[in-house]
């Protein structure tokens, strides 16, 4: 696992009503602090990728369809420098992913419908000055394959 990386399997909460998931608690370890909370989507074959942050850690998971999420770490004193971790998660597979400063990050819609993904940063978005850095879905710099789908937009 990329250094500074963590996961947490997502425990389903059934009852006659429904059912709840706890995603992030402020009294876990993996918790850090809270920027804000946003949701964003992908459509079945997309890729969003690559970016990073130099500031800000993502918390995300997909609450709706299924997504393929690749990490590569490009910290060079880290001990897992050029790393790459893959995890399939979804509606089958809860899971909230931690990905730290400096560790690029990107997703894929696998399944048949829109994913839905949430993820809880801690900052909030900055429109002057974005803490966004990004590198096309099939850059030379991260050995690789998303597997584009002609004629969609990636990125």
């Amino acid at each position: 696992m990329i250094n500074g990386v963590k996961t947490k399997k997502l425990k389903i909460l059934p009852d006659e009503r429904g059912w709840l998931v706890e995603i992030l608690r402020c009294d876990e370890e993996i918790y850090e602090k809270f920027g804000q909370v946003y949701l964003t989507t992908v459509y079945s074959g997309v890729v969003k990728a690559w970016h990073l942050h130099k500031l800000q850690t993502d918390n995300f998971t997909c609450i709706k369809g299924e997504i393929k999420v690749a990490l590569y770490d490009a910290r060079e004193g880290s001990p897992t420098y050029k790393e790459i971790n893959e995890f399939l998660i979804g509606e089958d597979n809860p899971m909230l992913i931690k990905v730290p400063p400096f560790v690029y990050h990107g997703w894929k819609g696998v399944g048949e419908d829109t994913a839905y993904i949430i993820n809880i940063p801690t900052l909030s978005y900055n429109y002057k000055t974005p803490d966004e850095y990004r590198l096309p879905p099939d850059t030379k710099d991260i050995p690789y394959d998303w597997g584009l789908t002609p004629g969609k937009k990636h990125g």
